[in-house]
């Protein structure tokens, strides 16, 4: 066997999305299959054979990603990463990382690397860091009631809310909504072709007794502001009393009256008395609205872990909410070209970042500047748990780049990849 990589071929990919399905002990159904068939991009996907079979799979997907500052960057999207059990521990997963991260290198078209970790410990070592969480609460709304300002309950109560159990019937609306939020968020991926179909997946298999998927869409006048998609999964009490939940799969807005009209609407849904909102930005404003945050079990979870391909490009390709001018000494032993000292100068209109020769003011690996890119990550914090090192402790370096790099904005991923 050897552990080198080979491009996908489109006649193989059967036996090497089976080999992914069995290695993460998944069920898909056809819906699923046919949806990542048809977006995967082969000539970005990479196998490890041992005598004729897959053993190992990683994939990349062409998107483009929201940044500090507005603009939205190439990235890749990590994807698809599997060994099979019978070959772990012989370098199969290195040998993929190297691979693709050299092409990227090689390529020089996207200066950052994302991707979803099933399994968090791994991706360290290959210089991902931690950029953004989610928040996840199990709503008692039972017991908890939305207390909005009386300017915006007055707002929200002016835009009209349209429903349909078939979400397709509603798409454009919901498109038209997401692309609209993208640039506002850091961490948003722009709907590539094809990715506009990935939400609506709801096989029956899935469901576990929940309604097939539904959506609402907020209206000003004609104007679609803000969209929820979302299931119902019934259930009663021993004395016959509703006892249902709203299974809150999707929630976009552009303003806060259109947040607050589809978060009123979710309280409001009959036969109810719990709201489970998974995949939250973490300064969701519901959090601000509740009347009892304690019976809302608000707790955050890991989304997405990001890299720096090319460390000059990426931090030349966000702004920065205060001026910043650093020198950044950079280790990164898996991306030995980014390794050395980068000066960063910018400001909330841009940047320029390169190679320089002066003397370092903060000292970290290519893993911490991962996470602290898109703002969600503090460089102080970072620095309190010996992460970074401020060569000078009292040049005031560390403090303003903290300043610089950290975000008005929760970073927040809401497109599963």
């Amino acid at each position: 066997m050897t552990t080198e990589p080979q491009v996908l071929q489109a006649s193989e990919w059967d036996a090497w999305y089976d080999i992914l399905v069995s290695a993460f002990g998944s069920e898909e159904s056809s819906e699923e299959r046919e949806l990542f068939r048809s977006l995967t991009e082969t000539e970005r996907s990479l196998g490890v054979w041992d005598e004729g079979r897959p053993v190992g799979t990683a994939g990349a997907f062409s998107f483009r990603m929201a940044v500090p500052g507005g603009a939205v960057v190439p990235t890749a999207g990590v994807t698809m990463v599997s060994v099979a059990p019978t070959h772990r521990r012989r370098g199969v997963l290195r040998s993929l990382m190297r691979r693709q991260l050299d092409d990227l290198h090689a390529a020089g078209e996207e200066p950052l690397a994302v991707l979803t970790a099933s399994e968090p410990a791994i991706y360290g070592r290959f210089g991902y860091g931690l950029a953004a969480r989610a928040l996840e609460a199990t709503i008692d709304s039972s017991r908890v009631s939305l207390q909005l300002p009386p300017g915006l309950e007055a707002e929200a109560a002016g835009l009209r809310l349209r429903q349909s159990n078939d979400p397709s019937s509603l798409q454009s609306e919901c498109e038209a909504v997401y692309a609209r939020c993208v640039a506002a968020r850091p961490g948003m991926l722009e709907r590539r072709p094809g990715w506009e179909r990935q939400p609506l997946l709801d096989p029956e298999s899935g469901r576990e007794g929940a309604s097939p998927l539904r959506c609402v869409v907020a209206l000003r006048g004609e104007e679609p502001v803000g969209y929820a998609r979302y299931a119902v999964k019934p259930r009663w009490s021993d004395y016959d009393a509703a006892d249902g939940d709203v299974l809150l799969r999707e929630l976009n807005a552009v303003d806060p009256a259109a947040h607050a009209a589809l978060w009123r609407f979710l309280f409001g849904i009959d036969l109810t008395t719990s709201i489970e909102a998974g995949g939250r930005p973490l300064d969701d404003p519901w959090l601000h609205w509740v009347s009892d945050p304690r019976r809302c079990a608000p707790r955050w979870t890991d989304t997405l872990y990001l890299r720096p391909v090319e460390v000059g490009a990426a931090l030349a390709a966000r702004a920065y909410a205060h001026p910043v001018d650093v020198v950044l000494e950079v280790e990164d032993t898996f991306c030995p070209w980014n390794t050395g000292r980068w000066r960063l100068s910018g400001d909330e209109k841009g940047a320029v970042c390169a190679p320089t020769r002066d003397a370092a003011d903060l000292a970290l690996s290519v893993r911490e500047l991962g996470a602290a890119y898109l703002g969600g990550t503090s460089l102080a914090a970072l620095a309190r748990s010996g992460l970074v090192t401020e060569a000078r402790p009292d040049s005031g370096a560390l403090r303003e780049a903290a300043r610089a790099f950290f975000g008005e904005t929760a970073p927040w991923l809401p497109h599963g990849f």
